[in-house]
């Protein structure tokens, strides 16, 4: 089971709390996660793109730096682990992102990759004059339908002359293209995010579910699968878990509960209301678990609380469900949590044994 880890590019991760550590976002900070992230043997990390945050006590996310920048800097400084960055495709031309990525390709050969979201919060590009009217979130997966094809196009072939309804090609190309490929992966999990990510994209990321329930996710799973054998394709999909390990479970359990009692309601406020403003989509989108206030405070992704081997057998317990490729992990904090997750939880993991054993191992692995 490979592992990932979901960057800290905007300002305190993923934790909507007061309570939680409070940082800013910065290169030496992400450098540092992931470089420990590389030397644990992680197979990849992600980063987001957040154009405008949350606001609140926390500034919540008012503080972020930029997703293909971010990444081509990481890409000098790192040589094994895999980097996607995450392309805001409304004010991204594809042109213009497959031109970027040949040459992130061209620092780190066969190691970038594009997270292609469509866009749901739409502050983010109406500050700039740049949202297409609201009849765009029932649009949404034709335009990156037709940005993905011109993407692909340029990437594999380094020529694009589609004419269509929101790109008017005119023998576009590019060059030099990536000599090993480009892979694209995408997180929707409505039906038509999911018929999207079956026809165009190598990998899928989808939200873990609950509170200690590793398995909770597989009917999104089970969806996923459906959709991939629909398209006549196999699509791996990838989990997103929050892990707050400790020596006890009574201690990990502790923080988390610290964690929600700081919650930033302000900010939580804003993001519910950001997520209610889609009038078309259901109710199968990751916006809508996001938003949820059950567990708004993490955005209602996964979340493993517990002492280092019970995290342990539940990160193992997610490789039993059909179709998953891995995990990508956020913590609580991510320099002091990575060198927990690396020393005290992986060594546990039945499914992470060929990483540990391998020839080469890093030093930190061993530790």
């Amino acid at each position: 089971m490979q592992l990932g880890l979901f960057i800290p590019i905007g300002n305190n991760g993923w934790l909507i709390s007061e309570n939680a550590p409070q940082y800013m976002p910065s290169f030496e900070l992400n450098k540092a996660v992931t470089q420990k992230a590389e030397s644990y043997g992680f197979e990849f990390v992600l980063s987001m793109i957040k154009l405008r945050g949350f606001g609140g006590k926390t500034e919540f996310w008012e503080h972020a730096l930029e997703s293909f920048t971010l990444m081509a800097g990481l890409a000098a400084v790192t040589s094994k682990i895999n980097l996607y960055a995450t392309a805001a495709t409304l004010v991204m031309p594809p042109a213009i992102t497959a031109r970027m990525a040949a040459t992130i390709d061209s620092i780190a050969p066969g190691r970038f990759g594009i997270n292609l979201v469509t866009g749901w919060q739409k502050p983010e590009y109406s500050q700039m004059g740049m949202w297409p009217g609201d009849d765009y979130f029932a649009r949404r997966y034709a335009y990156l339908d037709e940005y993905t094809t011109v993407l692909r196009d340029l990437l594999e072939t380094g020529h694009s002359d589609l004419k269509g309804d929101f790109f008017q090609m005119d023998d576009c190309r590019l060059s030099p293209r990536p000599e090993q490929g480009v892979k694209i992966v995408c997180a929707g999990q409505s039906s038509a995010g999911m018929a999207f990510t079956a026809k165009h994209a190598d990998y899928s990321f989808c939200f873990g579910k609950g509170l200690n329930t590793p398995a909770a996710f597989a009917d999104t799973a089970a969806r996923l699968n459906a959709a991939g054998r629909e398209s006549g394709r196999d699509i791996a999909c990838y989990v997103l878990f929050m892990v707050i390990a400790d020596e006890t479970d009574e201690a990990a359990m502790a923080r988390w509960e610290h964690y929600k009692a700081g919650a930033d309601q302000e900010a939580l406020d804003w993001m519910a209301d950001q997520g209610s403003q889609d009038k078309s989509s259901g109710k199968d989108t990751n916006v809508r678990q996001m938003t949820d206030p059950t567990s708004a405070v993490n955005f209602n992704m996964g979340t493993l609380v517990g002492s280092y081997a019970n995290v342990a057998r539940m990160l193992d317990e997610i490789d039993t469900v059909e179709g998953v490729g891995g995990v990508m992990l956020t913590f609580d904090d991510f320099l002091a949590g990575l060198d927990i997750f690396g020393r005290r939880v992986q060594p546990l993991m039945k499914t992470r044994m060929d990483v540990l054993n391998a020839p080469g191992e890093t030093a930190e692995v061993a530790k």
